[in-house]
């Protein structure tokens, strides 16, 4: 099979594609032909040796493809199956493939209206959002967000919290003229010309907020905390800038630190809403899988407004 392999850390240069082994699936494994995939932050760092990736390496963390084969022990599925999912996480044997082998148990069936390339956005950035918003953060209808960032997870974070029922802040990138798409009901607040705490005293429902979910790690703990209420949540997707401040030990204010793990029943979850239209996916341009080397380049350069996604097979 073709797939995007990596020899040696660096910059997107080193992904190169060739032809390697493929592997049928064991007892508790099936076999998925890749339709689409995405680039993830998580795979530029894989790429530029910050994280224990082995190699030589397969980066990818989002599959949306179709089962060909299923292990002599796999009741879940049938070959044919669209299914979507997070593979196993720096295990080197990634998404960027032609075919894909994965645990049974981490994979979900893919919501039928949605097209490989759309779903191929959803199950790790959205994933991430599910795990700090409702499963960390516990967030209550009628509960206030902000959320830092307007990345794929932000947007996604947006979308969750609005479906839950919350009133969502979002501070966009300074700089950043993309549209409101995919934002849900949030109010964007532009960082170029407005400052969040001001916006948040002014317009927010108590003058604070519940909770703040830091997708951009560029936010100074300091700032996110004093429009926290007491007892209130933070929670962040990246290492956040600055130390934890005494203020937030004296207010009661509990951190979460989430990455998301490949687990079907949070992408089953998820499946709801995006049947009910309550999470959309966004997507902000699609690549071939051969030229996965420029979609690197956007996602480390640029400010995407939505995914990035590598198409594997046709016009998915």
């Amino acid at each position: 099979m073709k797939a995007m392999v990596i020899y040696a850390f660096g910059g997107p240069e080193v992904l190169i594609l060739q032809d390697v082994p493929e592997h049928p699936p064991r007892n508790h494994e099936v076999l998925v032909r890749v339709h689409a995939t995405s680039v993830n932050a998580l795979d530029c760092s894989g790429r530029r040796g910050q994280r224990a990736v082995p190699l030589p390496a397969i980066l990818g963390c989002d599959v949306s493809g179709v089962i060909e084969t299923i292990g002599a022990e796999v009741e879940d599925f049938t070959p044919g199956d669209e299914v979507f999912y997070v593979p196993e996480i720096d295990s080197g044997s990634g998404s960027y493939a032609e075919y894909h082998v994965a645990r049974a148990g981490i994979v979900a069936h893919k919501p039928a209206d949605l097209s490989h390339v759309e779903a191929a956005g959803i199950p790790l950035a959205a994933g991430t959002a599910w795990e700090g918003l409702i499963r960390r953060a516990a967030l209550q209808p009628g509960e206030t967000l902000l959320v830092h960032g307007s990345g794929p997870v932000a947007l996604f974070a947006t979308q969750i919290a609005s479906a839950a029922g919350a009133q969502v802040f979002m501070t966009a990138a300074s700089g950043t003229t993309a549209p409101r798409k995919g934002a849900g009901t949030a109010r964007v607040i532009n960082r170029a010309t407005e400052d969040f705490v001001r916006v948040i005293r002014n317009e927010s429902t108590d003058g604070a907020v519940d909770v703040v979910f830091d997708a951009s790690g560029d936010t100074a703990l300091e700032r996110s905390i004093c429009v926290l209420k007491r007892f209130g949540r933070m929670v962040s997707t990246t290492k956040p800038l600055g130390a934890v401040p005494e203020e937030s030990v004296l207010r009661n204010i509990t951190h979460h630190f989430v990455h998301a793990e490949p687990e079907r029943a949070r992408l089953d979850m998820l499946r709801v809403l995006l049947q009910r239209k309550q999470l959309l996916p966004v997507i902000d341009s699609v690549y071939p899988i051969c030229e996965a080397a420029a979609a690197h380049r956007l996602v480390e350069t640029a400010t995407p407004w939505g995914k990035v996604i590598l198409r594997v097979v046709g016009n998915d």
